[in-house]
């Protein structure tokens, strides 16, 4: 390192993150072991692929960390630098000082005991915090994105309730809301509340009665949304994408304290006039529906880097997923078709836990007796317009555009029943793959009766759920990988398929008991908490079990980023020199929990007596 002096610094401060978490014990641990440092402009701090032995706390001036000749975070006082670099021992890219840089200097040792006996340290350290990755250009938005989805709903700009009489006529109406300057007014009609909108007023003048004659409760919606004050935007956020509204109310208890809406949470955020779910919702055209479409990665990057957790990317992506694939369909298939069909998405998408666009999986069911002349040609726009929006084809061609994946459903019947009972070698991974569809347009009537005819027709049947389950064993590795995982120090280095070994047994074990059991939900984790429920599984097991999913998602979206950034194509391969000290230690945990849950699966079903 260049330029190393010691200099007098201010005495170590333990007001922010992380060392805010710290107990007495560890904050004298780290006053005894930490040293000051100070480098000159343009030092090197760190150079790529070095040995790295400590990590630096800024007190002044600003570093740039240097990636692939390209600048991708600038930190500056108050900042944790190098810290998975050091827990790592080696660094990822070039760190320099921009100006007269002083920092406490953090030995890897110090990090260690840190990172074992301090949970709330480790959580921070290794939660993808956006100052460690963010584009300097982009920090400040970054930042004031979390602030949006991490703050309180009372704290972002919530209105007070304006309420009118539901007698009243939407003439008067508009006019007190003209007088408040506002886009709604709460509805009393009795002892319910209502509220009505200028989108109402849209619809409301296309009635045939006079609108200075209409009562207000006539036009006004009753089935209102709510959230509580101290719950967070991001859950706002959800409940207006999954619902289709605008507008939530906030109460306290009965109390109606407030009206949010998707405007005053885009106000909190002054560089984001828009949400990803607006455009989408506001998409007259394929063309511009693909706009929206093309800011879902970045979208999910920021939110990663912001340190949101996994699930919570994850169930926003899903709900992003749906909405867009719904408003697609709508845009292209005619009015009758999507009547008369059910479009699907499955696999991990069906689920909500693909993040990232990785391939394609949908279907598309026909109502018995419709007639089917022009449909492949809308579903083969719709595929091919998907691939342009970023969505890989599915390798196994598993989407609409095929033919097997677009039938009435007499016949999707009749594929049904060769999965569940037939010799075709790719049928348990199908219906696999179907079990985790879920409907965004259309009838939903059509999938369920699809399920329906499943659930029926395996009422009884041991043997197909043992033989359906030992897929989850279809990808095991041989006791010598637990070696090489743990020993492994270089030379010919491993690579750890995470979907392989380290998801699909949890999801498709998971599923089983799901099946077997008739639970509806379609998420793993919402799934193990209902297989608890009814003491179906050991609570302990599903804790574990969800702990090292979220685990295995964060490392896979981890890993497929830094992919794309290298400019490789995404896949679930990940080399085990791209993990620090710790991310390694929970695989192995992860890897021990799996492996505990494939041996519950082969006692629960039997499997070692087939």
């Amino acid at each position: 390192m260049d330029d190393l002096a010691t200099t007098a610094l201010p005495a170590f401060s333990f007001a922010s993150a992380p060392f805010d978490a710290l107990t007495p014990a560890e904050r004298t641990l780290l006053l005894a072991s930490v040293e000051p440092a100070r480098f000159a402009p343009g030092a090197v701090l760190l150079a790529a692929d070095a040995d790295v032995s400590h990590a630096w706390l800024l007190v002044q001036g600003h570093v740039q960390l240097i990636d692939a000749g390209e600048v991708i975070a600038i930190d500056g006082p108050g900042d944790l630098c190098a810290a998975r670099a050091a827990l790592g021992g080696r660094a990822s890219g070039l760190l320099r000082a921009l100006d007269d840089v002083q920092a406490w200097q953090i030995p890897r040792p110090t990090l260690q005991a840190l990172i074992a006996g301090n949970p709330g340290f480790s959580a921070w350290v290794f939660g993808g915090i956006s100052h460690r990755l963010a584009d300097a250009s982009r920090r400040q938005p970054r930042r004031e994105f979390v602030s949006l989805m991490a703050a309180h709903v009372r704290d972002a700009g919530m209105r007070k309730p304006f309420y009118v009489d539901g007698g009243l006529d939407l003439v008067s109406t508009c006019r007190l809301m003209a007088q408040q300057s506002l886009r709604h007014a709460l509805v009393r009609d009795g002892a319910r509340v209502g509220m009505f909108t200028t989108t109402d007023l849209r619809d409301a003048l296309l009635l045939p009665a006079r609108p200075d004659e209409l009562a207000v409760r006539e036009v006004a919606r009753f089935d209102l949304i709510a959230v509580a004050p101290d719950a967070q935007v991001f859950e706002a956020l959800q409940l207006m994408l999954r619902h289709r509204v605008h507008r939530v109310l906030v109460r306290d208890g009965e109390a109606i304290v407030g009206v949010i809406s998707q405007l005053d949470l885009m106000g909190f955020v002054s560089t984001h006039s828009n949400l990803v779910a607006l455009q989408i919702e506001q998409a007259s055209s394929v063309a511009e529906l693909k706009q929206a479409a093309l800011q879902m990665d970045a979208l999910v990057v920021l939110l990663h880097n912001d340190g949101i957790r996994v699930e919570l990317v994850s169930s926003i992506v899903h709900e992003l997923n749906r909405k867009l694939l719904a408003r697609l369909w709508a845009i292209l298939a005619p009015a009758d078709l999507v009547a008369n069909s059910c479009l699907l998405v499955m696999g991990s998408e069906g689920r909500g836990e693909q993040i990232l666009k990785t391939d394609q999986d949908n279907a598309l069911l026909l109502r018995d007796g419709f007639p089917t002349a022009g449909v492949q040609e809308v579903t083969a726009v719709f595929s091919a317009a998907l691939i342009e929006f970023g969505y890989p084809p599915c390798p196994g061609n598993i989407m609409v555009s095929n033919p097997l994946w677009c039938q009435p459903v007499s016949g999707f019947k009749q594929s049904l029943r060769r999965w569940m009972f037939g010799a075709d070698p790719e049928g348990v991974m199908h219906l696999a793959i179907f079990l985790d569809a879920l409907a965004v347009a259309g009838d939903p009537a059509l999938l369920q009766e699809a399920r329906t005819f499943i659930d029926k027709g395996l009422v009884g049947n041991d043997v197909f759920f043992a033989r359906f389950v030992s897929a989850a064993d279809q990808f095991s590795e041989p006791g010598s990988w637990w070696t090489r995982l743990v020993a492994w120090r270089g030379g010919d280095e491993p690579a750890f398929d995470l979907k392989k070994l380290g998801t699909f047994p949890v999801v498709h074990g998971v599923r089983t008991l799901a099946l077997q059991h008739h639970v509806a939900e379609l998420g793993t984790t919402a799934r193990l908490r209902a297989l608890v429920d009814r003491k179906q599984l050991p609570a302990q097991m599903a804790r574990d079990l969800t702990e090292a999913l979220h685990f295995l998602m964060v490392l896979k979206l981890d890993n497929n980023l830094r992919q794309r950034r290298s400019g490789q194509p995404a896949n679930n391969l990940v080399q085990l020199s791209t993990l620090g000290t710790l991310e390694r230690e929970l695989m192995k945990d992860s890897l021990a929990i799996i492996k505990a849950f494939r041996q519950h699966l082969r006692l629960h079903y039997r499997l070692d007596f087939l």
